[in-house]
């Protein structure tokens, strides 16, 4: 596995500490406009997104969006919008960062129902897709490509 953890940083990757939660879940840290946070890791979440009781906590500009989410356990539920932000994860910065805003909830119920910390937000599909994510189980790590921007 150092095999691995030498190629993927020979080709512009970074390493990021995942931690399982007693839902399997893995957990990781981040950073929204420079405000620490802890988010789960959802492969089958398309978006990225936060609770609406996150946004002066994440120093976001909501405004209103007709998309309606669905996830586990809800559906058709009222979001937001909140464009331009910056995401940091380890050492992985992106900038001009869109996140989806709703009601986390239901989602943070479940988890301290299983007797987990609550979270702030949820890493999904999008971030893992643009930072052409690798996700090593075995040893709770996520690996993303670092950006590359040409002007």
């Amino acid at each position: 596995m150092q095999r691995l953890k030498r190629i993927l940083s020979h080709n512009g990757y970074v390493k990021i500490k995942l931690t399982k939660t007693n839902t399997n879940h893995f957990e990781m840290k981040a950073k929204i406009n420079g405000v620490k946070g802890r988010f789960i890791l959802d492969t089958g979440a398309s978006s990225s997104c936060v609770g609406f009781d996150m946004i002066e906590h994440f120093k976001l500009d909501a405004t209103e969006s007709k998309v309606k989410a669905a996830g586990a356990g809800a559906s058709e539920m009222e979001t937001q919008q909140a464009t331009r932000n910056t995401i940091k994860i380890g050492d992985w910065i992106f900038k001009n960062f869109n996140l989806v805003l709703f009601d986390l909830t239901h989602v943070n119920t479940a988890l301290e129902n299983h007797g987990a910390k609550t979270v702030e937000g949820i890493i999904g599909a999008d971030i893992l897709e643009l930072g052409e994510a690798i996700i090593d189980y075995k040893k709770k790590r996520l690996y993303l490509k670092k950006l590359v921007f040409k002007y």
